[in-house]
C-alpha cells in the first residue's frame, strides 16, 4: 500500500516581526492633510441620492481655513509682541542717565544735587510760591514766583535750604500754591527724575524705569524726556 505523506499547513509560512509606526508628535491637532483626507472619505461614502450640499461643503472648508488662518495669525502676533518688547527695551535703555518728567511732586535727592520741576495751571495765578518740604511736612525752602499766566512752566531748585546750606540726602516734595480767581489754590507740580537703570519685569516683559531716589515707574507713564 502506498503511503501518503500529509502536508504541514505551516510549511511555507514565515514569521515577520510586526513594525509599529510611531505616532507623529502633532499634539492631536488636525492638519490640512488630515482635513482633506476626511473630506475625501466623506464624499466617497455619501449616499448618491443625497449628496452633500455645496453650501455645507463650502462651510466646512471655510471653517477649517478660518481656524488654520487664526492659528497662523496668533503665531505672527506672538512674534510681533516679542519684537515689540525687544524694541521697547532698547528704547528704554537709551534713557539711562537722562531725566524723565513724572506726574508726581515727590522726589529723591542726593546732597548737593539740584532738582528740576514743572508747574501746571489752567488759569492765570498770582502770588505763586514753590514750597520745598521733607516727607515729614517740614518746610525746607520757599521759592517765590509771583504771577504766572495759564500754561506749563519749568523751574529749578538748587538743593539748598533756607539757611543756604545743602539739604541732606533724602526724599522731598514740591508744593505750589497761589491765588486763582482771587482764591487760594494748589497748583499741579511735576518733577524730573533721573533714570538709573531699566528692568524688564514679569512674563509680559513690562519695562520699568528705575529712578533716582529708589522708586520705579512704567515706561508708558513717562510724560516727557529731558537731556539733564
Amino acid at each position: 500500500m502506498e503511503t501518503v505523506t500529509g502536508t504541514n499547513p505551516l510549511d511555507g509560512l514565515r514569521w515577520q516581526k510586526e513594525v509599529t509606526k510611531e505616532a507623529a508628535d502633532d499634539n492631536g491637532m488636525l492638519t490640512q492633510a488630515d482635513f482633506f483626507a476626511l473630506l475625501t472619505t466623506q464624499l466617497s461614502h455619501q449616499d448618491p441620492t443625497k449628496p452633500v450640499e455645496n453650501n455645507e461643503m463650502i462651510s466646512q472648508m471655510t471653517a477649517f481655513s478660518t481656524t488654520d488662518g487664526v492659528s497662523k495669525l496668533n503665531d505672527q502676533f506672538s512674534l510681533f509682541a516679542s519684537s515689540m518688547s525687544s524694541s521697547q527695551a532698547l528704547q528704554a535703555s537709551s534713557l539711562v542717565g537722562r531725566s524723565v518728567l513724572v506726574d508726581d511732586n515727590v522726589f529723591g535727592m542726593a546732597e548737593g544735587e539740584d532738582v528740576k520741576g514743572k508747574m501746571v495751571t489752567d488759569k492765570p495765578a498770582s502770588n505763586v510760591n514753590i514750597y520745598v518740604e521733607n516727607t515729614a511736612g517740614e518746610l525746607i525752602q520757599t521759592v517765590p514766583v509771583g504771577s504766572v499766566s495759564a500754561g506749563e512752566f519749568t523751574f529749578n531748585w538748587d538743593g539748598n535750604m533756607a539757611n543756604g546750606e545743602p539739604a541732606p540726602e533724602g526724599a522731598y516734595r514740591f508744593r505750589i500754591a497761589g491765588l486763582v480767581d482771587g482764591e487760594a489754590s494748589e497748583l499741579q507740580a511735576m518733577t524730573y527724575r533721573k533714570v538709573e537703570s531699566v528692568t524688564i519685569a514679569g512674563a509680559g516683559g513690562n519695562i520699568l524705569l528705575n529712578l533716582n531716589g529708589g522708586s520705579s515707574m512704567a515706561l508708558a507713564d513717562v510724560v516727557e524726556v529731558s537731556e539733564g
